[in-house]
């Protein structure tokens, strides 16, 4: 017999999805078979697996200790004097040796920075990332965002995730060098939340961007994006193509100059760089962009400022009214981009006007 605890990172979920994802080697038939036979039972009592989790509902699985190891895809610890084993102690145990002997030695130079951390609460993390820091791997041997996020949770008792099958994980990306806020989902809730408010596009997300050219006016551009995956670059076009999806991009200017403009980006649709590449298609490149920008105008800049990566910071999200009570963060720029901004624009934050 196995008992777990549902942890409150955990909660939210029904319960036929945790036991799938708690025995994955069982299949979803079987584990609605045991429920019927009250060979899984919930808090003591038949359960049909419709029931929604909560923080503190224990799980029973009278199955052999081979049984429930064979489904669960690991070796099981040898249980306690009442039979039951913590999941908290044998699942994280199973899912995690590999990440921590791997990241061991970068978790200590590769941390979340406080000052970074914009808001925080049970469920979800808002961090300021910085140009240069990945979101996600690219290859095992990189640190991103994701480990410094699971080595920050496995240092606060509160966030333990329990049985390990929910994983606190990044929800947006934001391409390597480009700098601002990312959503973190802690909890189970917290990432189904979040996920679905960006497929939903119920959340404002706005960039800001120094781009080649004087921009005077706003602009609402459209069109089709198609991603090589080889290349890692996109094409774009005014009319649909085969395998393109439709973009859509918000710019309006904050402060222009015969050579640039600083741009507030609202990004309707997100593609795979899409304001970089749209922007560079209708001929105002992003400075400092060597994907997609202008390799002469980036030399001037990089002498000048040394810069080395694009001028584009995800500076502000904007929460639907039913979420966080319709709040809105902003990140500061970073020191590189407000110096740009400041010299070659007269431009201090704060400012949201031409």
């Amino acid at each position: 017999m196995k008992e777990v605890t549902i942890h409150p990172a955990e909660s939210g979920q029904k319960c036929i999805r945790f036991c799938t994802r708690l025995l994955p080697g069982a299949g979803t038939g079987f584990l609605y078979k045991m429920l019927r036979k009250k060979n899984i039972t919930l808090n003591g009592k038949k359960a049909d697996g419709s029931e929604v989790l909560r923080a503190g509902d224990v799980l029973t699985f009278f199955f052999a200790d081979e049984t429930f190891a064979k489904f669960a895809g690991t070796k099981m610890p040898v249980c306690d004097q009442k039979g039951s084993v913590s999941a908290t102690a044998d699942r994280r145990k199973a899912k995690r040796p590999a990440y921590e002997q791997t990241h061991k030695q970068e978790e200590k130079s590769f941390a979340l920075v406080p000052s970074r951390i914009l808001y925080e609460d049970e469920d979800i993390l808002l961090y300021n990332k910085p140009a240069g820091l990945l979101t996600q791997k690219a290859k095992p041997s990189d640190v991103s965002l994701n480990d410094m996020l699971l080595a920050y949770l496995q240092n606060c008792t509160a966030a333990e995730t329990g049985s390990g099958i929910v994983r606190p994980s990044v929800c947006n990306r934001l391409d390597r060098n480009t700098s601002g806020i990312v959503i973190c989902g802690k909890t189970y809730k917290g990432l189904t939340g979040m996920n679905r408010l960006i497929k939903e596009r119920t959340i404002g997300k706005y960039y800001l961007c120094v781009v080649a050219g004087k921009m005077d006016q706003p602009l609402l551009l459209h069109g089709y994006l198609k991603k090589d995956e080889k290349t890692n670059q996109v094409l774009i076009r005014d009319d649909m193509f085969p395998g393109a999806s439709y973009i859509e991009t918000e710019c309006r200017p904050l402060r222009s100059a015969d050579t640039c403009t600083l741009l507030e980006v609202h990004l309707i649709t997100g593609k795979t760089h899409q304001i970089r590449a749209h922007l560079s298609y209708v001929g105002h490149p992003l400075i400092g962009d060597t994907k997609y920008g202008d390799s002469a105008v980036n030399r001037i800049y990089q002498r000048k400022y040394g810069l080395k990566s694009q001028l584009l910071h995800a500076y502000r999200l904007v929460f639907p009214a039913d979420v966080l009570s319709g709040r809105e963060f902003t990140a500061p720029l970073p020191g590189q981009f407000e110096t740009v901004v400041k010299e070659e624009l007269s431009w201090q934050p704060g400012i949201r006007e031409v």
